[in-house]
């Protein structure tokens, strides 16, 4: 539902203690969103329903990620605008998967108080919408509604709307053996990145301890990036979903089956082959690697948020597409009782490749 101006429990007006409180909250996010503009929203925030059009002949693919604190980032290690930037991405790469485009957004925020408290002129919630709203603009997706409530840990549950022509969306059913594999981009680059940043973030906190300082672990601004290290991090704080590679693929009906790369390549492509009914054949020497990245984390890293698809061995599939790189990563081949799903051929042979991406409960 849209920001709509009604209290579900006492909002702090109060601006004493530097909070926006509830109610001016709303007005931002609402200032905000209106400058956003989409064709298939009809009404946006503040009533009680946003309302959406989708064009004739097509069909509306809605998808929902939650990000909680502590479990998808850290206040002391990713800034406000990361957070923000990485809510919408995950929401838009499986929009991208699925060959759809963007049409709205829906945000429900949960925050607790200190981070909506001005601190030297702007406050963590200020942030974390100007990173998801950068990536809106970039994708043409409007915040269209949503909810805010104060909570005792951040959390950002994000809703992605987005149209696709009737019956012809991307889906994990329809590769077939003999069809290639592929993947848009570098693997393993959000992995070492992650890597990277816990280095970061706990040299941080040994100095400031030896020299007395107070450390890292009650900060909410995040863990300042060296700018040497930006590339390798580049991948882990700021992905890129490929809305425009998903709808080029949908377009030309290129893709037998295809899925975004959320929790690492072992385990999603153990998805595809589980709904599709067949194996699949990954060449180790093929996987691009992102900078700084090992085969292991390309394999299993997990957060690269690439498409995976496969296509016929005959359809002439080019080596990029929007300005990314598209590599052949192996082929799909008949499931076979008692044979592992997955099988890494490499130069000196080859390896049954078990799940072990992330898996939450696991």
């Amino acid at each position: 539902m849209p920001y709509a101006h009604k209290v579900r429990v006492k909002p702090n007006h109060s601006s004493k203690n530097g909070s926006l409180g509830e109610l001016a909250l709303l007005r931002t996010i609402r200032a905000q969103a209106a400058r956003r503009s989409s064709s298939g929203l009809r009404l946006g925030i503040g009533d009680d329903c946003a309302l959406l059009a989708a064009r004739p002949g097509e069909e509306l693919a809605v998808t929902t990620d939650l990000s909680i604190a502590g479990r998808h980032f850290r206040l002391d290690w990713h800034s406000a605008e990361v957070v923000g930037h990485r809510t919408l991405a995950r929401g838009l790469s499986d929009l991208a998967a699925m060959g759809a485009r963007p049409v709205a957004a829906f945000l429900s925020l949960g925050l607790p108080k200190e981070l909506t408290v001005a601190h030297r002129g702007k406050a963590w919630v200020d942030g974390f919408f100007q990173g998801l709203q950068q990536l809106a603009a970039e994708y043409k997706v409007p915040l269209a509604g949503g909810d805010l409530a104060e909570s005792p840990v951040a959390l950002a549950d994000i809703v992605l709307v987005g149209a696709v022509s009737a019956g012809k969306a991307m889906l994990r059913s329809g590769a077939k053996a003999g069809d290639s594999l592929y993947v848009t981009g570098s693997l393993g680059g959000a992995a070492c990145g992650l890597e990277r940043l816990a280095d970061l973030a706990a040299s941080r906190i040994f100095s400031s301890k030896k020299s007395g300082k107070d450390g890292a672990r009650g900060s909410f601004s995040g863990c300042p990036i060296p700018k040497k290290l930006e590339v390798l991090l580049a991948a882990h704080l700021y992905p890129q979903p490929r809305i425009a590679q998903g709808l080029w693929l949908r377009k030309r009906g290129l893709a037998s089956a295809a899925l975004d790369l959320s929790d690492g390549l072992s385990t999603d492509l153990a998805h595809l082959c589980e709904e599709s009914g067949v194996g699949a054949e990954v060449e180790a020497l093929r996987l691009p690697l992102g900078p700084g990245a090992t085969l292991d984390q390309a394999l299993h890293g997990g957060e690269d948020y690439e498409l995976l698809f496969t296509a016929p061995a005959t359809a002439r599939v080019p080596r990029s597409i929007a300005g990314v790189a598209i590599t052949r990563i192996g082929r799909m081949v008949k499931a076979r009782a008692g044979q592992p799903t997955i099988t890494l051929v490499r130069e000196n042979g080859r390896e049954a490749v078990k799940g072990r991406g992330w898996e939450h409960f696991a």
